[in-house]
């Protein structure tokens, strides 16, 4: 079934996400077109039958079905009547088809679209991590500005690999919440807000199936706890002590590379929600990090303006870091391939992981 489900992804060349997925206005060459097909112009330019002439020989053009999943039904003399059995069966095609590519037998996980990866807007001015940095350090002295909280609130996508089915894409909400006495409670849910109310993927019992939207995968209270190590312990507010507390959770005992070093800002992120003074450090430290580089303006996977900083590992592996480009506040990380990996089936640009923070 595998198979057959990589051939109907192929045929099908608008992603479910597009924006030209759904019906839209014709463009001007799109309605002269209809305007001659309604009329019968192009038939008789062609010297083929026209309208009547077809309907006397016995013959029935058909209506082609567009993506959506709606019939294009010409509106000719005697085809009103074809309109709801039309619409019915493409109904029923485009069920039929979901169903297909997201239900594909008990021996292969149900296949589902991954996300794309984010594109940085054309024609947009990169603004440099030294003028970021200047302007989270402005505002990390105003009264009323964020303070430091421990617990975090992400959204995360990641694909899930294996040597005997296609790749899936694995989309989580995450909230952890932190009491005075200690505890705390870790609410996890499945959702993908690019899909609201649709059915997510999930895999909490070790095979991935579909499961409703909001699906508590996750709901635990946890006994009080302390810890004075990194990342348990609240991370300083200096740049070069914040260096060295997020190499301690990496645990390499050696310095940090840059993509490293993105990976040990997503720890502190899935531990801590950073206040203003707490994201001037760190991007002042992102400032004064080599192989970081400025990429232009980009919308998150939640919406949200950014400006988008970009490295690239020996593993083939780019990440892009999302930034709010008025606070300095870290808003994403996204991660993919800049090669195609044929173990794992996985197409260059797939996106390995994606992490959205949110106050």
């Amino acid at each position: 079934m595998a198979d057959e489900l990589d051939l109907l992804r192929s045929a099908d060349p608008v992603p479910s996400d597009d924006h030209r997925f759904g019906d839209g206005p014709l463009n001007p060459r799109a309605e002269h077109r209809l305007a001659r097909l309604l009329t019968g112009a192009d038939e008789r330019a062609a010297g083929r039958p026209g309208e009547g002439q077809e309907a006397r020989s016995g013959r029935l053009r058909l209506p082609s079905v567009s993506w959506s999943g709606r019939p294009v039904v010409p509106s000719l003399p005697g085809a009103r009547r074809l309109r709801i059995v039309w619409g019915l069966l493409a109904t029923a095609l485009l069920a039929a088809l979901t169903l297909g590519l997201v239900v594909s037998g008990p021996s292969s996980p149900p296949a589902v679209a991954a996300p794309r990866p984010l594109v940085i807007e054309t024609g947009s001015a990169p603004v440099p991590l030294d003028r970021l940095a200047e302007r989270a350090a402005a505002l990390a002295g105003d009264q009323g500005a964020p303070r430091l909280r421990k617990g975090t609130h992400v959204q995360s996508w990641s694909l899930g690999m294996s040597d005997d089915d296609p790749p899936v894409t694995l989309a989580e909400e995450r909230l952890v919440r932190w009491r005075p006495d200690g505890s705390h409670t870790e609410l996890v849910v499945a959702t993908d807000p690019r899909h609201p109310g649709r059915p997510v993927l999930s895999d909490e019992d070790g095979t991935p199936r579909l499961v409703d939207d909001g699906h508590v995968l996750l709901d635990r209270t946890y006994p009080p706890s302390w810890s004075d190590a990194p990342p348990q312990s609240p991370p300083p507010r200096a740049p070069d002590r914040l260096r060295a507390y997020l190499a301690e959770t990496q645990y390499t005992g050696t310095p940090l590379t840059t993509p490293e070093l993105l990976d040990a800002v997503a720890t502190l992120l899935d531990h801590w929600t950073l206040g203003a003074r707490e994201s001037a450090a760190l991007a002042r430290l992102l400032a004064d990090t080599e192989g970081l580089r400025p990429a232009g303006r980009v919308t998150d996977r939640l919406g949200r303006n950014g400006q988008a900083y970009v490295t690239d590992d020996a593993h083939g592996v780019r990440r892009m870091l999302i930034m709010d480009p008025v606070t300095g506040a870290v808003l994403g990380l996204e991660s993919t391939l800049t090669a195609p990996d044929p173990e794992y089936r996985a197409d260059r640009g797939a996106v390995m992981a994606y992490s959205a923070w949110m106050p």
